[in-house]
Order: C-alpha cells, then sequence, then structure tokens
C-alpha cells in the first residue's frame, strides 16, 4: 500500500467524519451555520486558485509522458481512439440520464451573486469550436476559459515531445512543475474536511434534510449510468471488437475489479491488472504493458460520467438551465479533464471544479455531492479499471492477436 494511497484512505475517512459531524451541526444550529459559510467559501477558493495550474503541469506532464505521438505508431493510434471513443459514450449516458432523472429540480439553491450564474444563454457548436482555441493564452488564463487552456496544454506537451533532446529542460520544468502543484493539492486536501464540514453544515442548516431525496436521486442516476456503460456498452465492444466473451472476461479480471472498488483507486489495481490480462487472457505483454498504464492515466470513463452527471446535477439544484452548446462543453470539458484526472490527489474533487468553471456553475454545489462522494468514487473507479480491461482486450485483438477462451 503505497503512501499516496495511504494518504488518500486516510482523507477519505476524514471527510466522511466531517460530513457526518456537518449534518448534525446544521439540524442543531440551523439558520445560525450562516457564519460558518465562510470557511466554505474560503476552501473553494483555494481549489479556485489551483486550477489553471494544475490544468496547465498535469496536462502537460501528461502528454509528455505518452512520448513522442509520430513514434507510437498503429497501437498508440488504435488505443488513443478507443479510449477516446468510450469516455464520450461514457458521458452521453450520463447527460442522457440526468435530463431525464432531472435529480437536482426543486433543491432550490440559492447563488449568492449574479455573477455566478453562467452567462452563455445561446451557444452555438460554432462558437464552442471557436473558443476552444485561444486568441490570447493570458486572457484566456485570466478569464477561466477552461477548454482554452486544456487546448494550449495538450499542444503544448505534443510539441515538447515531438522536439526531442531539445525538450528534456522543457520537460524537467513541468515534471517540477507538476510535482510542486501536487504538493500544494496534498495540502489543500488536508484542509477538505473542514472545508467540506462547513459547507454541509451550512447546506443542511438553511435547507434542512430536504436534500436528502434529491442526493438519493443524483446517486441513483450515477449509478444506473455506470451501470449502462459497464454492463452494456463496454460489453458490446468486447463482444464485437474483441470477439471475447465479457462474461469471461469479468471473471478473468474480478480480482482487479474488487482492488478497485475497495481501494477507489486505479493505481492501486494496475499491478493486478495487468497480471490478469496477461495470465487470464493472454494479452501479450506488449499490449498489456502500454495500453494499461495509459489507461490508468487518461481512461476515465467512470470519472467523466460522474462529472457530466454531478455537473447537470448542480445547474438543477441552482435552477440553472443549460442549453445543448453547453452540455456539449460538459461532455469536451469531462472527457478532456479525464486525461490528468489520475495525476491529481483527491482526483474527482478537483476535476469537478474544472468542468463546473467550463460553464461557470456555482463551485459551492460541491458541498452537497460530497455527501455521497465516496460510494459513487468506489463505483467509477471499478468502471475505470473495467474500461482498462476491456480495451486491452480490444486492442489486442486488433492487432492480431488470439486470447484465451
Amino acid at each position: 500500500m503505497n503512501w499516496r494511497f495511504r494518504m488518500k484512505l486516510k482523507v477519505h475517512t476524514q471527510i466522511l467524519a466531517a460530513i457526518v459531524l456537518g449534518v448534525l451541526t446544521g439540524l442543531i444550529l440551523g439558520e445560525k451555520t450562516g457564519h460558518l459559510k465562510i470557511i466554505g467559501d474560503m476552501f473553494i477558493r483555494l481549489l479556485k486558485m489551483i486550477i489553471i495550474p494544475l490544468i496547465l503541469a498535469s496536462m502537460v506532464t501528461g502528454m509528455v509522458s505518452i512520448g513522442d505521438i509520430r513514434r507510437l505508431g498503429r497501437l498508440g493510434l488504435k488505443t488513443f481512439i478507443y479510449y477516446m471513443a468510450t469516455t464520450i459514450l461514457a458521458v452521453s449516458v450520463g447527460l442522457v440520464l440526468v435530463n431525464l432523472t432531472k435529480p437536482g429540480i426543486g433543491v432550490e439553491m440559492q447563488v449568492k451573486s449574479a455573477a455566478d450564474l453562467s452567462t452563455q444563454e445561446a451557444v452555438s457548436v460554432v462558437s464552442i469550436i471557436e473558443d476552444i482555441v485561444p486568441e490570447n493564452l493570458f486572457e484566456a488564463m485570466a478569464a477561466d476559459m477552461v477548454l482554452s487552456i486544456i487546448f494550449f496544454s495538450l499542444l503544448l506537451g505534443v510539441a515538447i515531445s515531438s522536439i526531442g533532446e531539445q525538450g528534456k529542460l522543457l520537460v524537467a520544468f513541468f515534471e517540477s512543475f507538476n510535482a510542486v502543484m501536487m504538493k500544494i493539492t496534498d495540502w489543500i486536501m488536508h484542509l477538505a474536511p473542514l472545508g467540506v464540514f462547513a459547507l454541509m453544515a451550512y447546506t443542511i442548516g438553511t435547507m434542512g434534510l430536504s436534500v436528502v431525496r434529491p442526493l438519493a436521486v443524483y446517486m441513483a442516476t450515477v449509478i444506473l449510468g455506470l451501470s449502462i456503460h459497464g454492463f452494456v456498452i463496454l460489453p458490446i465492444l468486447v463482444r464485437t471488437f474483441g470477439k471475447y466473451s465479457p462474461t469471461k472476461l469479468i471473471k478473468d479480471v474480478f480480482s482487479a475489479l474488487a482492488t478497485a472498488f475497495s481501494t477507489a483507486s486505479s493505481a492501486a489495481a494496475l499491478p493486478i491488472t495487468m497480471d490478469c490480462m496477461r495470465t487470464n487472457t493472454g494479452v501479450s505483454n506488449r499490449v498489456a504493458s502500454f495500453v494499461l498504464p495509459l489507461g490508468a492515466t487518461v481512461n476515465m470513463d467512470g470519472t467523466a460520467l460522474y462529472e457530466a452527471v454531478a455537473a447537470m446535477f448542480i445547474a438543477q439544484a441552482y435552477s440553472i438551465s443549460l442549453s445543448v452548446g453547453q452540455q456539449l462543453i460538459i461532455m469536451l470539458t469531462a472527457t478532456l479533464a479525464s486525461i490528468g484526472a489520475a495525476a491529481i490527489p483527491g482526483a474527482g474533487l478537483v476535476t469537478m471544479v474544472i468542468v463546473l468553471r467550463a460553464v461557470n456553475l456555482p463551485l459551492e454545489g460541491i458541498g452537497m455531492i460530497l455527501a455521497v462522494d465516496r460510494m459513487l468514487d468506489m463505483c467509477r473507479t471499478t468502471v475505470n479499471v473495467w474500461g482498462d480491461c476491456c480495451g486491452a482486450a480490444v486492442i489486442a485483438r486488433l492487432e492480431g492477436e488470439q486470447l484465451n477462451q
């Protein structure tokens, strides 16, 4: 059990305790919890503070770690296309379900200022594409244009990788920069229990237990979406393109999935995942050693689906109507943000902030969803690892390998 997993487990335990204490405090103090709001607001401001540098550092480092795109060849191209396609499918499932169930309707949260409301009332596909490419990088950073920063970061990472020896200094710089940002994020995550306590106490104190039912529907929506993606879409892909029995594959990698569920960590499950795929399914070491570690870094189907549903839930809770264009922004941001998610401690929380900022949703809404985040974290991590396993089986078959049937 590595130190990062122990830290994550400790933080999760503290957050669960903070949620319980926050609920009790809110019920006891009621409206008097208003003075606690400043603590929650400061925690949210800390998260806002690190968004842009964290995106830049993690995205560039993630792309550099892949290596020169031109040298990845056929295996790399197939893997990249598969991972991006399945993540988009996962987000699409989440958006369809959350628009049908509408778990946030009736919560009636209040924004603290008009600035919290999204000003993008009519967003076209053309404007979305145009906004991806910033006219001025520094203006984009100042305006929190998340998609623009993600695009530039990915482009910069690819460019650094492609120039070989000349890019070594930049590689070292961004790796150091990323390590520093991860350390700052570690510090902020140590404050998460205090921030969660304040946000939860204020939410319950001002709204009472009326938020419990919408949270239950929200949780059910996420789990249903993960189930559809994990038990319907991915098995169809495995059967169609991998020519492999999904039922047998689940049995082959069950220990990896159990590890992912219990630890809520794709990295912790990676050694077991690789062993299961090589030993039980017959995937070659060449494919497994490339596809699976890359998947643990960039393939976050479950996380992306969860973030899309959570963003829509928060929008509904604040009575903010999001257009199709804005929901497309959520899809793009959740998909692209998943590339750097694994490198971020407390990844779900930080990348959720990135997605919310992309469509100008109130970050205070995070306080609601943290109440059920631990269970959903376990479920979405399991789907993440299951997606990696399915990807390895599909890519191996596309590479002409004969798997154990």
